[in-house]
């Protein structure tokens, strides 16, 4: 063989071997590349990040997994749980676990509950009303006939001492007439001494005092005394400043004693009547400031004082009146408009308080989550005072520093079943467990048996089952933890994989929960002969 054909064979093994180690190269990566695709593609998460899928857990927290995806029996899809997402360290019974990527999509934010004094302001709806002490009646207290109008007009505004109208009366007139001469009688026997006098000087003083109790007015009583002559017609004149708000009055008319016939308001200063809901009334202090908002001018804003919070409720509103009187320049404020009423109410100094947000208000409870650490949240019951526009107090349940979930709270409850997650510290709160059955829902040295939070224990005898719809008919014993006597019934399992190796009249020991009102659920199964200690204290130990 020449030296150029050994050349040429060598090339032609290094192209033969270069060729192979790429083909070998090229199975190798696509294997690796169908596989991360495929479990990409089942996951729903883009091929490019290729995280390793470890297994699909049961979408309703129950004890169960599978290496390819599948339904439970309600047809919802088993959840992929990939590489970094699962926490070796185990949840506290009573604590929420997300992983750190759906706390992101989630939108997740946190505060820090902090000391703060909370200043609150009562807001209500009030009307203006004018001030009952300034309102006066115009009333003869003779009968009599309108002579004459001064003021015939309604809303008309009139100052102290304006004339308003003229009355005749033959009462009247008698006793002006009956006074100047008793006057008279008086000067006429000034020089007399004697009974005489002093029988005349008491019948003038009682004949004044009749005019002035008619509200007579002094200037008329003086011009009768020393004209000695009777006015026909009487003047009634304004007793204060203000607004005409009540007319009677019609030239000619005849009136009678007592009858109011002008009413006249002074406007100078009226009141706001605001009514403030029941829980708010025992904050309310007399004396304390308020501002008061009208939609007419809202440019403006009045101030005042609270005065007076009245002993009676409003039974259809619920709602106590609170009185605020404030001055009234101009005579902007019209009685009857309507109010929006801000009463400040006094700090008790520095409260430990989350935001509003916080709050996740059942009706019967009211909870926040308190993040325990990276993708730990947990659920605390708690007892709240004060509340503010944007914080509330916390009396219990969290202390300050602890960082609580202010943003995306209900969509954390929605995510991890809330209501199981708390299921332990629920019942207590409700008084509607026993001490037995805490015992039952929290075995000892079992932390990832999240279900036995909320799941019951019971032995019995397998009846029949179901592969094909996953039904299992079991005549148990009493179940102390529900109060029940020993009864046949039919459950549905977690998933057919628990049914195999059963067979009628078999004794076993089973959990069970309740996934939904009425429809109840066995999480775990075992022979009684096979279940020792250990298995009893720990049935999802195989999970």
């Amino acid at each position: 063989m020449s030296k150029g054909a050994g050349l040429s064979l060598g090339v032609l093994a290094v192209a033969i071997a270069a060729g192979g180690g790429y083909w070998l190269g090229g199975n190798k990566n696509a294997t690796h590349e169908a596989s991360s695709t495929t479990a990409a593609v089942a996951a729903g998460e883009p091929a490019k990040k290729e995280r390793k899928l470890l297994y699909y857990r049961n979408p309703m927290g129950l004890p169960d997994t599978s290496p390819v995806p599948k339904k439970d029996p309600m047809g919802m899809d088993y959840i992929p749980v990939y590489e970094g997402e699962q926490d070796d360290e185990p949840a506290a019974a009573n604590q929420i676990k997300i992983s750190v990527e759906k706390v992101q999509k989630l939108g997740v934010r946190t505060e820090a509950a902090q000391m703060r004094t909370l200043d609150k302001v009562v807001r209500a709806a009030g009307r203006v009303e004018p001030d009952e002490r300034r309102i006066f009646a115009i009333s003869p207290k003779f009968e009599g006939y309108v002579e004459r109008l001064h003021v015939n007009v309604t809303g008309q505004p009139v100052g102290k001492g304006q004339p308003l109208f003229e009355v005749y009366s033959p009462e009247l007139v008698s006793a002006q007439r009956e006074y100047a001469i008793a006057a008279q009688g008086v000067e006429s026997l000034k020089g007399a001494g004697g009974s005489a006098q002093e029988g005349m000087k008491q019948l003038a003083d009682s004949s004044l005092l009749r005019l002035k109790n008619w509200d007579i007015s002094e200037e008329q009583v003086k011009a009768l005394a020393k004209s000695g002559e009777a006015r026909r017609t009487l003047t009634f004149r304004s007793p204060v400043s203000g607004i005409v708000t009540e007319k009677k009055a019609l030239q000619g008319m005849r009136f009678m004693p007592g009858e109011a016939l002008y009413q006249v308001a002074d406007l100078s200063a009226v009141w706001v009547v605001a009514d403030v809901f029941e829980q708010d009334i025992g904050q309310v202090k007399p004396g304390a400031k308020a501002k008061v908002k009208i939609n007419a001018y809202p440019d403006k804003i009045f101030e005042g004082t609270i005065t007076y919070v009245y002993p009676t409720l409003k039974a259809e509103t619920r709602t106590v009146p609170v009185r605020v009187e404030l001055p009234n320049p101009g005579q902007l404020l019209k009685p009857a408009m309507f109010a929006q009423v801000e009463l400040p109410v006094g700090a008790k100094g520095e409260v430990v308080t989350v935001p509003t947000s916080a709050i996740i208000d059942s009706g019967t409870r009211r909870i926040v989550l308190v993040q325990a650490k990276e993708g730990r949240f947990e659920p605390r019951e708690v007892k709240l005072g004060e509340r503010s526009d944007n914080y509330v107090e916390v009396l219990d349940g969290v202390r300050s520093g602890e960082p609580v979930v202010v943003a995306a709270n209900f969509l954390i409850d929605a995510e991890s079943n809330l209501k199981a997650a708390v299921g332990g510290f629920g019942h207590a709160s409700h008084g509607g467990s026993t001490p037995k059955q805490d015992a039952v829902a929290a075995p000892a040295g079992n932390q990832e048996a999240k279900p036995a939070a909320v799941g019951h224990k019971a032995e019995g005898t397998v009846e029949a089952f179901d592969m094909k719809a996953g039904l299992v008919t079991l005549n148990h014993g009493p179940v102390v933890s529900l109060k029940w006597p020993g009864m046949t019934m039919e459950f549905q399992v977690a998933t057919p994989a628990l049914l195999s190796g059963l067979k009628p009249g078999l004794s076993v020991s089973f959990e069970f929960v309740e996934r939904k009102p009425g429809e109840w659920v066995v999480t775990a199964i075992k022979p009684l002969a096979s279940a020792g200690p250990s298995a009893a204290a720990n049935p999802h130990a195989g999970h």
